[in-house]
C-alpha cells in the first residue's frame, strides 16, 4: 500500500493519514474514543461521492457561522468602574480684546485682584480697563483607576460676556470633585477651532464657538480615587437596560463557567462572588468576554420632529386592516374684467372667477395584517401604502389606539 495512505486501525493522527495526495481518499471511524482509517484507494465512485458529501456537511456544521451574541461587557456596567466629573473656576489671559467687560462682569474683575495680590502686586485701588482676560469654568472627566501624574483633557467656556477664547492661556486652575477635593490641576493654551471675524460696518461671520474651547492633556492627575478593586470579594453587575430575562441569562452563563458565583437580585443587578482561588481582576476579565443572548422589550420609538421610525425585532401586531390616502381641496381665485357692450351705460369691473377642484388619491387598496404580524409583516405593509415616515407615525399611533400593537410607543 502507498505511503500516502494510513493502514487499516492506524489512527487519523498518523502523518500517513495527513499527507493525502489525489490518488485516493481516506476515511474515518470512530472506534474505542480514537479515529481510525477504514478506507483507502480505490472505493466506488458513488461511495466516495457520498463520503465527500457526509465530510463537506460536517465542514459546514462545524465552521458554519454561529448566531450574533453579545458580550457581558457591552451590555452591564461594572459596579465602580466609572468616570468621575471635576469642575474648576478660572482665568483665562492673553486674549485680543475679546475678553470679558470688567465693568459687566465683577467677577472678574475680582478674581483678576486676587490673582495679582497672590503674586504680590496691589490693583485694588486702580482703574482696571482690560479686555484681555475672561473668567472660566473649567470641566474634565476623571477616568476610573487613573493613576496620580496622567494628564486630562479639559474643557474651558466662557462665563462672562467674553466673545472668543482663541489663542488664550488658562492659568492654574484646580479641578474639584463633588466631594470638594481637588484632584487634578489644569493649565495650558485654550484651542477653540472656530473662526470668528467681523467689518468696519459691523457685519461678522462666525463659525463654530468660540467661546468654548480644550486642552489636550490640559491637566495633570493631583489624587486617585482610591478604589481597590482587587481587594473585594463581591461586586455587582449593572445592566444598561433592565430586563428580567437578559440578567436571568448573564447570571446562568458566569454560573456554567463558575457554578454558584452570580445570581440575579433584579432585572437591573447582578451580584457575583469571589470563586475560590482567583482574584477580582482576573475574575472580571473572564467574565466580562463571556457572551450572552441579550434580550430586549418591544417598542417603538418615534421622533415626530426628524420624522424617525425606530422599531424593534420584538413588535407585534394584531389582526388590524390599515387604509391611507390624503384628500386634497384647492381653491383658485381668477380675476377677470367685465367689460359692457359699445354704447351702453355699463362700468367696467373686475370679477373673480372661482375654480374649486377636489383631489382624492385613488388606487391605494385596505392593507390586512394577520394576528401576531412581525416587524418585517408590517413595513412591508406600510410600504405597500406608499407612506411616508410622517404619515407612518400617525398610523403607529392609530394602531397603538385600536390596541393592536403589541409594544410601547416611547415618543422623543
Amino acid at each position: 500500500m502507498p505511503g500516502n495512505f494510513c493502514r487499516q486501525g492506524e489512527p487519523a493522527s498518523h502523518p500517513n493519514a495527513i499527507r493525502l495526495k489525489s490518488q485516493g481518499f481516506l476515511l474515518a471511524r470512530f472506534s474505542h474514543g480514537r479515529v481510525q482509517c477504514t478506507a483507502h484507494r480505490g472505493g466506488s465512485p458513488m461511495r466516495l461521492t457520498i463520503v465527500g458529501s457526509l465530510v463537506i456537511a460536517l465542514a459546514l456544521c462545524v465552521a458554519g457561522p454561529s448566531f450574533a451574541k453579545s458580550r457581558i461587557k457591552d451590555v452591564v456596567e461594572f459596579e465602580g468602574v466609572r468616570e468621575n466629573a471635576l469642575t474648576g473656576y478660572g482665568l483665562v489671559v492673553g486674549l485680543n480684546g475679546t475678553g470679558d467687560n470688567l465693568r459687566n462682569a465683577p467677577m472678574t474683575r475680582q478674581s483678576l485682584e486676587a490673582m495679582f495680590e497672590r503674586l504680590g502686586v496691589n490693583v485694588r485701588d486702580s482703574n482696571l480697563n482690560t479686555k484681555n482676560v475672561a473668567v472660566v469654568m473649567v470641566t474634565a472627566k476623571l477616568p476610573p483607576f487613573a493613576a496620580a501624574g496622567s494628564p486630562l483633557d479639559v474643557t474651558v467656556s466662557a462665563a462672562g460676556d467674553a466673545k472668543s477664547l482663541q489663542g488664550g492661556t488658562l492659568l492654574v486652575t484646580g479641578l474639584m470633585g463633588a466631594d470638594g477635593q481637588v484632584y487634578a490641576v489644569a493649565q495650558g493654551t485654550v484651542q477653540t477651532g472656530s473662526i470668528s471675524a467681523s467689518g468696519a460696518s459691523g457685519s461678522s461671520v462666525t463659525k463654530g464657538v468660540p467661546t468654548a474651547g480644550r486642552i489636550a492633556g490640559g491637566a495633570t492627575i493631583e489624587r486617585e480615587t482610591g478604589f481597590q478593586m482587587a481587594a473585594m470579594s463581591q461586586l455587582r453587575l449593572t445592566l444598561r437596560n433592565p430586563d428580567f430575562t437578559t440578567a436571568q441569562r448573564v447570571a446562568q452563563v458566569i454560573n456554567g463557567r463558575f457554578p454558584g458565583a452570580a445570581y440575579a437580585d433584579n432585572p437591573t443587578i447582578i451580584t457575583l462572588r469571589l470563586p475560590a482561588g482567583q482574584n477580582m481582576v482576573g475574575f472580571m476579565a473572564q467574565v466580562e468576554n463571556l457572551e450572552i443572548d441579550a434580550d430586549s422589550p418591544a417598542k417603538v420609538v418615534i421622533d415626530e420632529v426628524a420624522g424617525v421610525i425606530v422599531m424593534g425585532d420584538a413588535v407585534r401586531i394584531s389582526t388590524v386592516a390599515i387604509a391611507q390616502g390624503n384628500l386634497t381641496i384647492s381653491v383658485q381665485e381668477t380675476p377677470q374684467v367685465s367689460q359692457p357692450a359699445p354704447f351702453s351705460r355699463g362700468e367696467t369691473t373686475v370679477v373673480n372667477q372661482s375654480q374649486v377642484t377636489v383631489d382624492e388619491e385613488r388606487g391605494r387598496q385596505l392593507i390586512t395584517l394577520k394576528n401576531g404580524a412581525s416587524l418585517a409583516s408590517l413595513v412591508n405593509g406600510l410600504n405597500a401604502l406608499g407612506v411616508t415616515p410622517r404619515d407612518m407615525i400617525s398610523i403607529l399611533q392609530a394602531i397603538k389606539a385600536a390596541g393592536a400593537l403589541q409594544a410601547d410607543i416611547e415618543v422623543m
